[in-house]
């Protein structure tokens, strides 16, 4: 399949699909006129990669992770892709997710604290 039409099956603009072909997440084949041809496995590849996004990875790990992503609607990862530089990496952005986790759950009680003194009331919602 052409780029639009993946673009279109997955709700990514084309542009970010050729910059996850530049940081080495995509491998299309080209066709005798230079255009790219997708499989129709890059459908999922493409979802995988905007979770993995999503949850907050870096594209230098993705590009460590992608090739042992095995299954469309889960992410499994091969025993040997967890090399130590692989799992140091995971580790180090575990740890970023959660100190940006703490820090603003520092700031909701903060908002909150100030809304409660400044209208009674306003600042009550769920738990933090």
């Amino acid at each position: 399949m052409r780029i639009g039409e993946l673009a279109r099956r997955t709700g990514v603009p084309t542009r970010m699909l050729r910059y996850y072909e530049e940081q080495d997440l995509l491998h299309p084949d080209r066709l005798a006129n230079g255009y790219r041809d997708y499989p129709e496995s890059a459908v999922h590849r493409v979802q995988q990669i905007r979770g993995l996004l999503d949850s907050g990875l870096t594209t230098e790990i993705i590009r460590n992770v992608v090739p042992f992503l095995n299954r469309p609607d889960e992410i499994h990862l091969h025993p040997d892709c967890l090399t130590a530089e692989t799992a140091a990496l995971l580790r180090g952005e575990a740890d970023r997710i959660q100190a940006r986790i703490d820090c603003m759950g520092r700031n909701l009680s903060a908002i909150r604290a100030y809304l409660a003194a400044v209208q009674p009331g306003a600042g009550d919602g769920p738990p933090a």
